[in-house]
């Protein structure tokens, strides 16, 4: 059985009109939920063979902070541009085509892309997916190019919000 983790980046910054949606970096929300996230992470044991990050700075930030503390080794993560603003289908043809070899691959990316993907593995609507959010799935496939609709399990969906006891 393989497995996939979905990271949405942690939030990102407005403050700099200059920049490129793509060169956004965190903002202080960001790097304040990005260590309690990874730390979860880490809780729940989700160390994937392989990471994959979209090139955006926002996204590559969040994928230091997880490789950080779950000591991935920098030859097994993987720097993807086109997974900026890629769609559910973009994003399913990519991890189909990902080596058999990785039993559990994790993927750092953006909305709406990646609740989408998750909606379409897991037959049911997830319609928001805030940043510095994880889905983890159990994938009912031997192969990822077996990767299709209805295919995977919800087992995790965790975000900044559940474990706040004050609103902001």
């Amino acid at each position: 059985m393989k497995k996939l983790t979905l990271v949405r980046h942690a939030k990102s910054s407005w403050k700099h009109p200059e920049l490129t949606d793509f060169e956004r970096p965190l903002n202080k929300r960001g790097k304040r939920d990005l260590p309690a996230m990874v730390e979860r992470l880490a809780n729940h044991q989700l160390i994937p063979d392989t990471l994959l990050s979209s090139g955006a700075t926002r996204a590559i930030l969040t994928t230091k902070a997880i490789s950080s503390r779950l000591a991935i080794p920098q030859h097994h993560i993987l720097e993807i541009p086109e997974l900026y603003e890629s769609c559910a289908e973009r994003l399913l043809l990519v991890l189909q085509n990902m080596s058999e070899s990785y039993k559990h691959i994790m993927l750092v990316g953006h909305s709406p892309g990646l609740e989408r993907l998750a909606s379409l593995l897991c037959q049911q609507s997830i319609t928001k997916f805030p940043t510095a959010a994880v889905i983890h799935l159990h994938l009912s496939i031997k192969n990822w190019h077996e990767l299709a609709d209805g295919c995977a399990t919800l087992t995790l969906f965790d975000y900044p919000k559940k474990h706040q006891h004050t609103h902001e």
